[in-house]
């Protein structure tokens, strides 16, 4: 196969890890799978594949782990967490595609690289951290931990305490070109940015991991920008974006001007913590590629690469 256009997607860790699954390696692989599936659509379009997911609830279950393990080894920085799952993820994505191409009657080779993501040392995210993570806290391991690796703790609605972080805005992609070379020059299926990539500061010539995630929604977006991708995909767990969403009368958006998207997000039709993200990427993408962005639910891949369903956010006319 001999694919010309690029197509950036972006999916959330829980494409793996479900909610209310045990998260056993059989899950997980099985979840790969099916996710491969949805993926491979987009290669019979005629694409080039790169592949960037979250790693929340994997990043969770690590720092569980470690805080469980915590008097026979050391506990593990948040950086060193995210490496990991980029590993881990990486390998379960592989199979799965490497499973289903089978099936298909494809052998594509997948690449999967462990992303560092520069972010700014002055990125005033830094001192103001409001992302949860890591499991839940009684109040004197909570004072100790903040006491003992400076974590930011809060409340959290009864349910114990829980450490915060920044989530700075990713800058750069440190292994752009590499990324950029294996798109241009092969039809490998390329699988990096993972949790939104390895938050690194850069101090002279020296990089340093930060204590802090970067959204993957942002990443893949700049990721996609750098790629002149030929299109920029949002997985999500709803089909279609929505203005007055938590109404009685929610109205879906099939094709939306990239304008009149900015206009429903100033209304602000679109929380920080669930759409807003996906749809300022969007936003950021459209406008400076012209090229267009969907926006669905993974099941419904294929029919929004027909125009079929999902939303669809295209340059102004």
């Amino acid at each position: 196969m001999t694919q010309t256009k690029i197509a950036v997607i972006a999916f959330g860790g829980n494409a793996l890890l479900p909610p209310g699954s045990s998260g056993t390696g059989e899950e997980q692989l099985k979840a790969a799978q099916k996710t491969s599936h949805d993926l491979l659509d987009i290669v019979a379009q005629g694409y080039r594949l790169v592949i960037v997911h979250g790693n929340g609830p994997q990043v969770g279950n690590a720092l569980i782990r470690a805080e469980e393990s915590v008097t026979k080894v050391p506990m593990v920085d948040l950086d060193f967490c995210v490496a990991q799952t980029q590993g881990e993820m990486g390998y379960l994505l592989t199979r799965g595609l490497k499973n289903e191409m089978a099936k298909q009657g494809l052998d594509l080779p997948v690449v999967t690289l462990v992303s560092h993501v520069i972010v700014d040392c002055q990125d005033p995210a830094l001192s103001n951290p409001t992302k949860p993570i890591g499991p839940f806290y009684v109040e004197h391991r909570a004072e100790e931990l903040k006491h003992l690796k400076q974590w930011h703790m809060v409340q959290d609605a009864g349910r114990g305490f829980r450490r915060v972080v920044a989530s700075p805005k990713p800058k750069a992609v440190i292994e752009m070109d590499a990324i950029r070379l294996l798109a241009a020059q092969s039809d490998a299926i390329i699988i990096c940015g993972g949790g939104g990539g390895i938050p690194v500061c850069r101090h002279n010539t020296c990089l340093t991991g930060i204590e802090g995630v970067i959204d993957k929604d942002y990443t893949s977006s700049l990721i996609a920008k750098e790629l002149q991708a030929d299109l920029f995909i949002i997985l999500t767990q709803i089909e279609k974006v929505a203005i007055d969403f938590d109404t009685p009368n929610p109205v879906f958006l099939s094709d939306v001007e990239v304008s009149k998207l900015k206009e429903y997000q100033q209304e602000g039709h679109f929380p920080p913590g669930s759409m807003g993200p996906k749809v300022t990427a969007a936003i950021d993408f459209v406008s400076q590629t012209n090229r267009q962005v969907i926006i669905t639910r993974s099941d419904m891949l294929s029919a929004s690469l027909k125009g079929r369903a999902g939303t669809r956010i295209i340059p102004d006319a």
